[in-house]
Formats: C-alpha cells, sequence, structure tokens
C-alpha cells in the first residue's frame, strides 16, 4: 500500500512510520525541517515537504496514494502553557482546516482510506460506566475543534471511501512532555490529575498507538477508541506512577486546583472509563501494555535509560 503520513515526525507518527516499512507499505510522511526529513529517507521514507493548508499543494501531494493518514498536531510544548489562552490556537486551525483539506484532495485523486486522529476524553463523565463510540461527545472550550477534524474523516466516508477515525486516549511516553511533568509532580509528592480520586482515567502509550495506526490500515470505515484494556481510578493512577518511581504515594491535588485550571483541568477531572472493545474485535489491535501498571514501569525504566545514554 502506498500511504501519505503527516505528523510523521510526533511521538505516534515516529513510531508508526517504521512499522509501516517493515510491513512492506510504501511510506510518503511529511517533514517541517530539513533534519526531519533526512531522517525520515535514512529510515526509508519518501519525505515530502507540503503546506497542510494549501488545497492544491496537498492535492499534488497525496496524489497517488492509496491511504491518508493525518496524524498532524501542534501542541502546547509544556503542561503550564496547555492552560494559556491562545496556546491551541494553531493545533485548532490544524483540525479545523487542514483536516478538511487533506480529506478533500483524498476525494479528488480517489484514495481509498483517510485517517483523523482525534481524542477521546472529550467524552462526558460517565462515573464507573464504560464508555463506547456511540457516547456523545462533550467537547470543552479548548477542544471543540475535534469535531471539525471528526467530521473531514467522516464526509471522506460519505462519499464511499473508508474514513477512519482514531480517538487516543490520554497518551504517555518517555518522549511526551506533559508525561515528565507528571513524574515530577509525583516527586514532588503530588498526584498529577486534578478531580475525584475515585474517577477513571484512560490512556493509552506511544507505541500502542502507533500500532493502532498501523491496525488502521485495514479497519472498516467508522470511529475507534484507542485506550489501554484497564483505566485506572486518579487515585491508583498516581500510586502507580509513585511506585514506579520508587517514592511515596503522592497527595491527591485539591478541589480548588480543578477551578483554576479552567476547562483543562474540567476535561481531566472527569471520569472516562473508555473502552476499546471494538477496535480489539475489528482489528485484532491489542495493546502491549494492557494499563499502566506495567505501562509506567517500563516509561520510567525507559527515562533512566536515556538519562544513562546521555
Amino acid at each position: 500500500m502506498k500511504i501519505f503520513i503527516t505528523g510523521a515526525t510526533g511521538v505516534v507518527g515516529s513510531r508508526a512510520v517504521p512499522l509501516m516499512l517493515a510491513a512492506g507499505h510504501r511510506v510518503s510522511a511529511v517533514a517541517r525541517r530539513a533534519d526531519q526529513g533526512m531522517a525520515l529517507a535514512k529510515a526509508g521514507a519518501r519525505p515530502v515537504v507540503v503546506d497542510l493548508f494549501d488545497r492544491e499543494s496537498v492535492r499534488h501531494a497525496v496524489a497517488g496514494h492509496d491511504a491518508i493518514i493525518n496524524l498532524a498536531t501542534h501542541l502546547p510544548p509544556s503542561t503550564a502553557r496547555l492552560l494559556l489562552p491562545g496556546a491551541w490556537r494553531e493545533n485548532d486551525r490544524l483540525r479545523r482546516e487542514a483536516a478538511a483539506t487533506l480529506a478533500g484532495a483524498a476525494l479528488d485523486v480517489g484514495a481509498e482510506r483517510f485517517i483523523q486522529e482525534s481524542f477521546a476524553p472529550v467524552y462526558p463523565d460517565r462515573g464507573d460506566g464504560w464508555i463506547h463510540e456511540d457516547t456523545p461527545l462533550e467537547p470543552v472550550r479548548f477542544n471543540r475543534t475535534v469535531a471539525d477534524a471528526e467530521a473531514a474523516a467522516q464526509r471522506f466516508a460519505q462519499a464511499g471511501g473508508a474514513g477512519i477515525v482514531l480517538r487516543f486516549a490520554a497518551f504517555y511516553g518517555p518522549d511526551a512532555v506533559q508525561t515528565l511533568d507528571m513524574v515530577k509532580l509525583v516527586r514532588k509528592g503530588w498526584a498529577p490529575l486534578p478531580g475525584p480520586p475515585e474517577a477513571y482515567f484512560s490512556s493509552v502509550s506511544h507505541d500502542d498507538a502507533a500500532t493502532a495506526v498501523l491496525a488502521a490500515l485495514w479497519l472498516p470505515a467508522g470511529i475507534y477508541n484507542v485506550a489501554d484494556d484497564e483505566p485506572l481510578r486518579h487515585r491508583e493512577f498516581a500510586e502507580v506512577l509513585a511506585a514506579a518511581l520508587q517514592v511515596a504515594p503522592p497527595k491527591i491535588l485539591p478541589s480548588w486546583v480543578t477551578r483554576l485550571t479552567g476547562s483543562m483541568g474540567e476535561l481531566i477531572s472527569r471520569s472516562l472509563r473508555i473502552s476499546n472493545r471494538k477496535l480489539r474485535a475489528s482489528s485484532g489491535w491489542a495493546p502491549q501494555f494492557s494499563s499502566v501498571r506495567t505501562g509506567w514501569p517500563a516509561m520510567v525504566r525507559a527515562l533512566s535509560d536515556h538519562s544513562a545514554a546521555a
């Protein structure tokens, strides 16, 4: 299969590209910088430079590809900056405009498949109940454009193509700024998540998210949650990370922190017990890390190995 992928140098894309190459696919990967292009070429992909907001440039770039995968995001560089006004402006534009441009170009050139990343934590609080793909979304101010990105894939499907939406749970991995900030907070004795300690939090490792992208090349059109098997409650999530770091169980953040952090705090405080059942049944995909019980220790080991090599 000939694949065109954006976000190829991000935390998921950089893992998905080698998997697709190893599976025998031909991969054209968008690079924003020369050094990124060189790294992609060295790995065996064809680096592409394209303005994702220019319809003609995008149409030319995606021509001849069977599948278009859009993983392009522009996240704030730190947890603190997540809360700043305007921090999500570029990410909003990518989801609102670039996703539509890519899906439209994919239809124009006759691509068979369009895969769009999305964000599972926009589901509403469901307490102890499992959340499936038919649960209506309830975004907050900073992530309303998730619906725009998903609509691009749905329009592709309505036109007869295989439009796929991957709703990723909260990522974690040794190369994620937000994960590193969580580690720092737990080392200081504080739990990394606001909200009720009994609320559920759904996660997926970067590695498992990448294998889900590979699996999506054969999925039927539709929306799929990409999460690990066992979401943990906030308290246990923090305690498992503390155990992996070999520090004392952290204190729960006071309730006023949620109010202080605005819509971001409101979102993270929700109880989100997200089910991956549909993805597993449709593709045979299964996460390497069934929960952060095994994922956190592996992540901490990777951090230690990186520090030792530095």
